[in-house]
């Protein structure tokens, strides 16, 4: 199987796969999607409203581990959404295929996991707690995902099979015999 970004073709005229565009067409993508995409909208609610309340009550410790969490966990869910739009963006047509590949050197899933924890993480509120454990899943399944493209993109076009050349040839000399 090949993924490709167009209409490509194998040889013999047959249209091969493009699994990029299959995926993202999928429930599973649409889901991934709806999720990345809530989980932003969620964050930036609890962070610009109840999450400011909840940071007033922490002491010193407690403010710089919120403050770090936030900035991590924003970082992440600004790379998982540039990854989800780039994805959603190649099935649309809005980009090709090689112009997806040169935007994606700015989008770092590897750099973006969890971290330490550091001193004070024990008074972060739960809901920013929860917010992060659901990125973190989310970013792991991203990046499952992704890996699954990458290798689905190394691989090479299929070669013409020598039989099937054999058998083209075979048909044209019996097609040729009959006239």
């Amino acid at each position: 199987m090949m993924v490709t970004g167009d209409n490509s073709t194998n040889g013999r005229g047959e249209s091969l796969v493009d699994f990029l565009a299959r995926f993202t067409a999928s429930d599973q993508f649409a889901s991934i999607f709806k999720e990345g995409m809530g989980l932003v909208e969620e964050t930036a609610n609890y962070l610009d409203g109840p999450g400011r309340q909840d940071a007033r009550l922490l002491d010193r410790t407690g403010a710089i581990a919120y403050a770090t969490e936030s900035m991590r966990l924003t970082t992440r869910l600004m790379q998982l959404a540039s990854w989800l739009l780039l994805q959603r963006a190649v099935s649309a047509g809005e980009i090709s295929v090689d112009d997806a590949s040169k935007e994606k050197h700015r989008i770092h899933l590897s750099e973006i996991g969890a971290g330490h924890v550091m001193t004070g993480y024990e008074q972060i509120p739960v809901a920013l707690k929860d917010l992060v454990d659901r990125s973190l899943r989310l970013h792991e399944r991203i990046q499952k995902l992704d890996e699954m493209l990458s290798t689905k993109a190394r691989v090479a076009p299929p070669q013409p099979s020598p039989v099937s050349h054999q058998m083209d040839r075979l048909a044209a000399v019996f097609k040729t015999a009959r006239r």
